[in-house]
């Protein structure tokens, strides 16, 4: 096994699993912000997830498109 391999592994490992947080967190934000709850605090705390979840969707994004990017580079060398 080689360095670059090993990173790839881990890189593509890490991605998975930052995809299940985000899409846990996403379908827990709409649950309770679609919940028949009369409580204010608990949809507004829904909102605050599914936000953080599109946030976090971004960034986890733009790192796995520099990660591969630098991946590719290096195999090339």
């Amino acid at each position: 096994m080689t360095l670059l391999s090993f990173i790839e592994n881990l890189n593509s490992t890490v991605t998975e699993i930052a995809w299940s947080v985000f899409v846990l967190a996403w379908a827990v934000g709409w649950a309770l912000r679609g919940s028949p709850i009369p409580i204010f605090r608990i949809k507004r705390g829904g909102q605050d997830l599914i936000e953080d979840a599109i946030i976090a969707a971004f960034f986890l994004a733009i790192g796995s498109t520099i990660f591969y990017v630098i991946s590719y580079i290096a195999s090339q060398v």
